[in-house]
């Protein structure tokens, strides 16, 4: 029986502790877990879990911004952060004996960040930069217009890197108390693996801790009322049309999550799986054609991503209607179902391999209150999944009548002709 030794404390104030020891190996990955992102926010705030990310590294009450980039740099280790719609972590991976001094200066930067005036400033104008370049990528770009094709006017369907005029427009004092409010050490995990000592690691959050006020998660309301078939589509002169389908998906505690793991590898999360085959090595019709899948507290989301040329699109949605229209019928034969079991499988115990994969696997578990379930545990429920499990998540997830569409690229026109061999009443939505 495989196991994973991990141990969970839980202090009064309510931070959680979580680690794993990996005996053979020198280094540990340590990571701060934060209950906060953008699907917290308001239209007001959108923003402000990215820009406080930044923040983060902009000194503390101990620490300059240059002496925490140096401390790392000696340790040759890179220290790295990152915002999503419902988390925000910190994270490291260092020599088992830069642990204590590594711990102390993430913890400082998570609690007791400074929120200098002159440095937020400065920060402000490296966000900016960053919002810019998303919108001048349009690979990236589609992907957060289909959010807003799938969830409307819901947070889930904002763009985690917010509002060029919330980043501009709020002062320190108003960053400050959006972080006071959020990094709180019930909403706070703190999580490692590798070369750790559990009890020593609960003492240092123990000391680390003191003083920073109270409080619980920031709860997330969930999308109201089912899922409406919209369009969106920015107009841009590329050289590809980049576009997306996508629909309501599951939510992250939701059992046929490991059914979906399945039907998202067979039709398009390998390079053989139906789309990746059927799109680009039969026809030649795009060099990136995939689906993907996101969880979260009260929904989810599933989609596919291609990119093809101006003279490709109807080519190419054609194949794929007719690809997801066989996947609602024929989800999977025989050797599709065992082969991508085993992709998944092996795709997950390979990863748990890398001691900051482990760090991650725990401090998003036990942030999202979910079971930490052994390898074989998980193993047990891929293999339980069947064809019919797979049939009736894809009569729910691909149903042309529920889809939504995202696009970028020069003619909405195009986009919508396209899309009528897909979805007749998705090529004539709003």
């Amino acid at each position: 029986m495989t196991t994973f030794e991990h141990r969970l404390t839980t202090l009064d104030s309510g931070v959680r502790i979580v680690t794993e020891a990996l005996p053979s190996v020198r280094s540990a990955a340590l990571g701060f877990w934060i209950g906060t992102g953008s699907s917290g926010e308001t239209h007001d705030e959108a923003g402000l879990s990215h820009l406080i990310e930044h923040m983060l590294f902009r000194g503390s009450s101990r620490y300059e911004s240059l002496e925490i980039d140096q401390i790392f740099d000696g340790f040759g280790a890179e220290l790295n952060a990152g915002t999503g719609k419902e988390t925000t972590s910190v994270y490291t991976r260092v020599l088992d004996e830069h642990f204590g001094t590594a711990f102390d200066v993430m913890a400082d930067m998570v609690w007791r960040p400074r929120f200098d005036a002159q440095e937020l400033d400065a920060e402000r104008e490296i966000v900016l930069e960053e919002i810019a370049m998303y919108e001048d990528d349009p690979q990236d770009k589609v992907f957060d217009v289909l959010g807003d094709a799938v969830f409307g006017d819901h947070p889930l369907g904002r763009a985690i890197i917010g509002r060029a005029e919330v980043v501009s427009g709020t002062p320190a004092e108003g960053l400050a108390a959006f972080h006071a409010g959020r990094y709180t050490p019930g909403n706070v995990v703190v999580a490692a693996a590798g070369a750790v000592d559990h009890d020593a690691i609960v003492e240092l959050v123990r000391a680390a801790e003191g003083g920073v006020a109270a409080g619980g998660p920031v709860p997330s309301a969930p999308p109201v009322g089912a899922a409406e078939q919209r369009l969106r589509f920015h107009a841009k002169e590329t050289e590809q049309y980049h576009l997306c389908l996508g629909t309501h998906g599951i939510a992250r505690d939701d059992d046929r999550r490991y059914a979906l793991r399945i039907l998202d590898t067979i039709l398009g999360g390998s390079s053989s799986s139906r789309l990746f085959v059927e799109v680009r090595e039969k026809r030649g019709l795009a060099y990136s054609v995939s689906t993907f899948s996101s969880a979260y507290a009260h929904a989810g989301q599933f989609g596919l991503y291609v990119g093809t040329r101006p003279d490709n699109v109807e080519k190419a949605l054609k194949v794929i209607g007719d690809e997801l229209s066989r996947a609602i019928e024929d989800p999977a034969t025989d050797a599709e179902l065992q082969r991508a079991k085993e992709n998944v499988k092996g795709r997950i115990g390979l990863s748990l391999e890398s001691t900051t994969a482990r760090m991650n696997r725990l401090g998003s578990a036990v942030l999202a209150d979910m079971p930490l379930l052994s390898l074989d545990e998980i193993i047990e429920r891929l293999d339980a999944v069947t064809v019919e499990d797979l049939r009736a998540l894809a009569g729910e997830l691909l149903d042309p009548a529920r889809l939504s569409a995202a696009g970028v690229g020069g003619s909405e026109e195009t986009f919508r002709a396209g899309l009528a061999h897909v979805s007749p009443s998705l090529a004539e939505a709003a």
